[in-house]
C-alpha cells in the first residue's frame, strides 16, 4: 500500500515543480499551494487495503489558522477533531464494504503538534534565526490539518465509489478537493466539488 502513495509524489512532479517555482516556496513545502477552500486528497484502493490522506487548511475545517487560544475557538478544534476521527462516516464509506480503520494519523499546528519546519541548530547566526522565528510565524499564518487513514476491507468490491459529499457537508468552506486516486482502474488527477462530490475507483 506504502508503494501506491510513493507513486503519487512521481504523478504530481510538474504540480511540485510549478509550486517550488512559486515566489511563497515555503520551507515546509508541500504538493500544491495552500489555497483557502481547497483541500487534497490522496485514495488507494489496493486489495482489501484503502488509503485517505486528506490535507486542507485549517480555515476550511475550523474558521480560522491562528492557534486557538479562547475558550470557543479550543471548542471548535476539538469539535472538528472529533469528526475527523470518524473517518468512516467522514468519507461515507458503503457498509458493505466492511472497511475497519488500521491506523489514522492527525497533525496539525492547531492540535498542538509542532510545525514541521523546526530547527535546533544552536549554531545558526541570528540572520538565519530570524528567517527561522519570520518561517515559524508564517507557518502559523497558514495553518493545515493533515489526516491520514489506513483501512482494511472485507469486501472491496463494494467500493465501487468514494463519495466525498460527507465532508463538504461537515466542513462547509471546502469548495473543492483534488484527488489523486489509484484504484483498480488505473491512477486518476479529479477535482471534486459539492455538486461532484463521487469518484469512481
Amino acid at each position: 500500500m506504502r508503494r501506491l502513495l510513493l507513486a503519487l509524489p512521481f504523478a504530481l512532479l510538474p504540480l511540485a515543480i510549478a509550486h517550488a517555482a512559486d515566489e511563497h516556496d515555503h520551507e515546509h513545502a508541500s504538493l500544491g499551494a495552500h489555497e483557502h477552500g481547497v483541500g487534497r486528497l490522496n485514495a488507494a484502493l489496493d486489495g482489501q487495503a484503502l488509503e485517505l490522506e486528506l490535507d486542507s487548511p485549517a480555515m476550511n475545517l475550523v474558521g480560522f489558522e491562528h492557534p486557538a487560544t479562547s475558550a470557543a475557538d479550543k471548542a471548535k478544534v476539538a469539535a472538528v477533531r472529533k469528526q475527523l476521527e470518524n473517518p468512516a462516516a467522514l468519507f461515507n464509506l458503503p457498509k458493505a464494504a466492511g472497511c475497519v480503520v488500521s491506523t489514522q494519523e492527525l497533525n496539525s499546528p492547531l492540535f498542538g503538534d509542532k510545525p514541521e519546519a523546526e530547527h535546533d541548530d544552536d549554531d545558526d547566526d541570528h540572520a538565519t534565526a530570524d528567517k527561522d522565528a519570520a518561517a515559524h510565524e508564517h507557518h502559523h499564518d497558514h495553518s493545515e490539518i493533515h489526516a491520514h487513514y489506513q483501512f482494511t476491507c472485507a469486501t472491496p468490491t463494494a467500493l465501487s465509489n468514494l463519495d466525498l459529499s460527507q465532508v463538504f457537508k461537515t466542513f462547509p468552506a471546502t469548495q473543492k478537493i483534488q484527488v489523486q486516486l489509484i484504484g483498480p482502474s488505473g491512477q486518476q488527477g479529479v477535482e471534486a466539488t459539492v455538486t461532484a462530490a463521487t469518484l469512481k475507483f
